[in-house]
C-alpha cells in the first residue's frame, strides 16, 4: 500500500479542493493506504477556522477533517506563516502576538514547511488540492 501526503490549497468554502482533498483521504484510507499527514498551505489555512458557521443544512467540511484526524490519527498541520497572514491563531500565537482570541485548536497545529517536507521525505505520493 501506498503512503500519502495531502496538501489542501485551496479555502474551506471558496471552492471545492477541500471537499476533494476530504474525499480522496477518506477513500485512500478505506482502501488500506496510510496518509502520513494532511498540510494546509496558502488559502487551505482557513479550514481550520473554529469559528466557522456553516448553515444547518450545509456540510461542515471544518468538522469533517476534525473527525477524520481523531478517527484515524492523522496529523493537520497549517502553515504557520499563511495562516498567522490570514488572522488563523492558535492559542500560543495568540498569546505571542497579545491577541485576546485565537480561532484553531486541535486538532489542527501550526508548523512550517519542514513539516511538508518531512512528509514528503516519508510519503510516497504528495497529492495537492
Amino acid at each position: 500500500m501506498s503512503k500519502f501526503i495531502i496538501q489542501v490549497n485551496g479555502s474551506v468554502y471558496g471552492d471545492n479542493a477541500g471537499v476533494h482533498a476530504l474525499k480522496f483521504t477518506q477513500s485512500a484510507l478505506a482502501a488500506g493506504h496510510e496518509v502520513v499527514r494532511v498540510f494546509f498551505y496558502q488559502e487551505g489555512v482557513s479550514h481550520s477556522n473554529t469559528l466557522l458557521s456553516p448553515a444547518s443544512d450545509e456540510f461542515n467540511l471544518h468538522q469533517a477533517w476534525c473527525d477524520l484526524a481523531n478517527q484515524h490519527s492523522i496529523e493537520l498541520v497549517n502553515c504557520v506563516s499563511a495562516a498567522l497572514r490570514r488572522g488563523i491563531l492558535s492559542e500560543q500565537d495568540a498569546k505571542e502576538q497579545q491577541a485576546e482570541h485565537w480561532n484553531t485548536s486541535a486538532p489542527f497545529i501550526n508548523g512550517g514547511l519542514g513539516e511538508l517536507v518531512t512528509g514528503i521525505e516519508q510519503a510516497d505520493r504528495l497529492i495537492c488540492f
